[in-house]
């Protein structure tokens, strides 16, 4: 049962970082996490929760400083939930998190890689092209508050600008706010998603209500000031649609493979576009693909592996659970004029080994799944001789390489992180595995 308590200033030592960023101490034979310490400090803390299996605190000074501490790149960082790490060095960041990766590996999984590849990283801010913000009217502030949550809180943090939401997404924070201040239905607009493509930027305003002439008059004038597409969503994802019909496809490039992708507002992309560049290039490297061989890529989304691994004189089949991506998948394929590819709608979630499209055998099988993972597939996934594993949550991961090594024989060649989400807790990894 949680409790609060009245805080009292002790003195810590930080030992180590949480999964989700917080220093680790140690009191009275209690483990605490502290908000704000990293390891090596000694820090004054006050404890805000108590816990059966540990207390919960927050730094309120500093008195050893660690020597990756460094200063946050964002005025906004100790009220906004949005980044967790920004006052840890972008390296030292790396290392925490390759940490929590081979540590998932050996833990849950009990494997691990021959090879730690070095991590996949690239700039820290200006990086996400896609997010959903918060709206909330503030009857006290008469004003909308637009962006992310506060840290460990349901509240929205009162924000101006987002260090790390793509230009030109970043500065549209303060003008999104004063034209939902602007609008009848202020109350009535829960969230604005941001989709950012090389070519344009998309906003899908959620509202509960239907705007009313002045509004959507409102609306226009927002979209032409800033040159933008805006679409409305009144109910479910089928009923987004760009207002007054107007709308630029959303497009984003893989130079490397000499690829464009053409995508809708809220269709699944990699958030960071300069790491998915880097990533694609980094599992077509691994995967050592040879020309004429099958390939499957399970939970291939718009093609963002399918139609690089292509390119390498592959055939590639890509699955998809969800049809619309399927569709958008196949538009892409013939965008880019590559005809040694085909899609299928399936459940992966489910066993697929009999249908008509896991048959042959794949010599190679990329998979990039959900944070659930992709344990229902691995029997078609077993079948090939090598397996690239892309992964958004390392538990999940390091469960299916258990599973792969001790059930199917396979050899952990390989595996490393990739900075998806810098300043984040977040850990994006992949893993290769092999048949000795």
């Amino acid at each position: 049962m949680r409790k609060r308590v009245e805080p009292t200033p002790e003195t810590l030592h930080i030992i180590d970082l949480t999964h989700d960023g917080r220093g680790v101490a140690r009191s009275d034979g209690k483990t605490l996490f502290v908000d704000g310490g990293l390891p090596g400090e000694t820090v004054e803390a006050v404890r805000i929760k108590r816990r059966r299996t540990h207390d919960e605190a927050k730094v309120i000074n500093l008195l050893v400083t660690a020597e990756d501490r460094v200063d946050p790149p964002c005025l906004h960082f100790l009220s906004c939930g949005g980044c967790s790490l920004q006052h840890l060095a972008e390296p030292a960041q790396l290392v925490a998190k390759e940490k929590v990766l081979l540590d998932n590996l050996q833990r849950i999984g009990g494997v691990a890689p021959a090879t730690v590849f070095p991590a996949v990283h690239g700039p820290g801010t200006g990086y996400r092209r896609r997010a959903r913000l918060g709206v909330r009217w503030v009857e006290g502030k008469g004003r909308a508050l637009v962006g992310f949550r506060e840290r460990f809180s349901s509240f929205l943090a009162d924000i101006e600008t987002c260090a790390v939401l793509a230009p030109p997404a970043d500065r549209l924070i303060e003008p999104l706010s004063g034209l939902i201040g602007s609008l009848s239905l202020r109350k009535r607009l829960p969230q604005v998603e941001v989709s950012v493509g090389d070519n344009r930027v998309a906003l899908v305003f959620r509202v509960l209500e239907d705007p009313t002439v002045e509004d959507l008059e409102a609306l226009r004038n927002f979209r032409e000031r800033h040159d933008l597409d805006l679409y409305l969503q009144r109910g479910g994802v089928d009923t987004v649609a760009p207002l007054d019909g107007v709308s630029t496809p959303l497009a984003f490039r893989l130079p490397d493979f000499d690829l464009e992708f053409r995508f809708l507002p809220t269709d699944f992309i990699q958030v960071n576009g300069d790491i998915n560049r880097k990533m694609v290039a980094r599992v077509v490297e691994v995967m050592q693909v040879q020309p004429g061989w099958r390939v499957l890529d399970l939970f291939c989304g718009l093609g963002n592996f399918t139609l690089p691994l292509a390119r390498q004189g592959a055939a590639v089949v890509g699955v998809e659970g969800d049809p619309a991506l399927v569709e958008r998948a196949r538009e892409n394929a013939s965008l880019n004029r590559i005809g040694t590819t085909e899609f299928h709608v399936a459940n992966l979630f489910e066993d697929c080994a009999g249908l008509p499209w896991a048959r042959p055998a794949p010599d190679a099988v990329l998979i990039d799944p959900p944070r659930s993972g992709a344990r229902e597939i691995l029997p078609v996934a077993a079948r090939a001789r090598r397996i690239v594993y892309v992964s958004c949550h390392p538990g999940s991961l390091a469960r299916d390489a258990g599973i792969l090594v001790g059930e199917y024989g396979f050899r952990l060649r390989g595996a490393g992180v990739m900075d998806m989400f810098p300043h984040t807790s977040h850990v994006e990894s992949f893993a290769v595995f092999e048949r000795d």
